[in-house]
């Protein structure tokens, strides 16, 4: 932190913070776009650019998979900076990597190298993990009982980049053959461009730090800097039972999401669905992930973290029960998409505020990396089992793990509301 950001900070009193939680969340809100549209537009045409590497459609699914890898790997390194440095070093060294991946995969078109193809993936899941880290960096100056409004108005502005990121991923391709480049390998030339102006609105413009300033702003008793390392992190959630309920939330509710979504398009195909069905399917689940995320926010809010998540597994049951019973039924399907979208909405941003909530500042950004951490290493376990389950079971049978998935979580959320109940009792009684 610069003696410039230090005075800025110093000068934060409590008639200015409502201004500056503006600023801050207007400045993640348009890296959150810009960010969001880099990713869709480099993952909209990953698989097709692995099969024409690799030679093979067998090959094809590593390439999303080395993303998801690389940003579940990358999270608690992240988190480990942004504990000791800042929000802002945090998301821009990892842009920066994403920037460095996106250029990585177009060198590795180029020169036919799958392996390095795979390197650059990986390292492109960096600006993911960027885009995951900053529903955090919303909540750090946000007030207790608006946090969940703050997370998911973050997660609300991915919907810009993730809908209009796959429309211009043709006309990426059509920009760089005159190059020499590969078509396929055009979307990630853009989305290197894109992550590096991301970095750019991020280093100039996030000032003073949010978790910075937070910090500056807490109780003298929560300054030790023995209380902002990993393993304080670790124990925070370790010690918690309602820090343990929200990273076993947003991992369970993002590996359902995952599995069922990425085995969707297949079962779909197999039922007789073109392209065009199956991109309108996968659009309106998107649009469940994203665009309803402020009504899950309110409703985190005014209901409770603890509600939220009964919403979330509530509507990740139906979405299950939808899909895995729809069988030829196009609409049935899309439906299910849709509400699969929404649970996860609900699980991610009422998990999200429930982890800020109940773990202590110093310790908070450890915490949020491990769980970012445990939320992707599961999701690619998931999205790994999903096609083994499809192909020597079915789509239905996937489903129906899913659901076996959520029934520990209900059972953790339960005994977590009852043990607040029975804490309050005691203290009234």
């Amino acid at each position: 932190m610069t003696s410039v950001e230090r005075q800025v900070i110093a000068n934060v009193t409590p008639d200015r913070l409502p201004a500056l939680r503006r600023r801050t969340s207007a400045v993640l809100i348009a890296t959150q776009i810009l960010g969001g549209l880099g990713v869709a537009t480099g993952i909209a045409l990953a698989a097709v650019l692995a099969t024409e590497v690799s030679g093979t459609e067998s090959l094809s699914g590593l390439a999303p998979t080395a993303t998801v890898a690389g940003t579940a790997v990358l999270s608690m390194p992240l988190a480990a900076l942004m504990t000791a440095r800042g929000r802002r070093p945090g998301l821009v060294l990892a842009y920066l990597i994403g920037a460095v991946g996106a250029g990585v995969t177009v060198v590795a078109a180029g020169v036919g190298s799958f392996p390095l193809l795979l390197c650059g993936m990986a390292a492109f899941g960096a600006a993911s993990s960027a885009n995951l880290q900053a529903r955090f960096a919303a909540a750090d100056l946000a007030e207790p009982e608006r946090r969940a409004r703050a997370i998911s108005l973050v997660v609300w502005a991915t919907t810009i980049g993730a809908v209009i990121g796959p429309n211009i991923a043709a006309p990426a391709g059509r920009s760089v053959t005159g190059l020499g480049i590969p078509a396929a390998a055009g979307p990630f030339l853009w989305a290197a461009g894109i992550f590096l102006i991301s970095a750019v609105v991020v280093a100039v413009l996030l000032r003073p730090d949010p978790l910075l300033t937070a910090r500056a702003l807490a109780p003298a008793e929560e300054q030790s800097p023995a209380a902002r390392s990993l393993r304080a992190g670790l124990a925070a959630v370790a010690s918690s039972s309602r820090a343990r309920l929200a990273v076993v939330t947003v991992a369970v509710a993002h590996t359902a999401m995952v599995s069922v979504m990425s085995m969707t398009p297949v079962d779909l195909a197999h039922h007789g669905a073109g392209i065009d069905l199956i991109g309108l399917v996968i659009s309106g689940h998107i649009a469940g992930m994203y665009a309803f995320a402020p009504l899950m926010g309110r409703l985190s809010d005014r209901l409770g973290r603890l509600s939220g998540i009964g919403l979330s597994v509530g509507l990740l049951a139906f979405a299950v029960f939808l899909a895995g019973t729809a069988g030829g039924s196009h609409g049935q399907t899309a439906v299910g998409l849709f509400v699969l979208g929404l649970g996860w909405s609900a699980g991610l941003v009422s998990g999200s505020a429930l982890l800020t909530d109940s773990v202590a500042q110093p310790a908070r950004a450890a915490a949020q990396g491990l769980s970012d951490l445990i939320m992707n290493a599961s999701a690619g376990v998931g999205g790994a089992v999903a096609g083994l389950v499809v192909a020597r079971a079915s789509y239905a049978w996937l489903n129906f793990t899913a659901a076996c998935l959520l029934v520990p979580l209900a059972a953790l959320a339960l005994f977590t509301r009852l043990g607040r109940q029975a804490r309050d009792v005691s203290a009234n009684g």
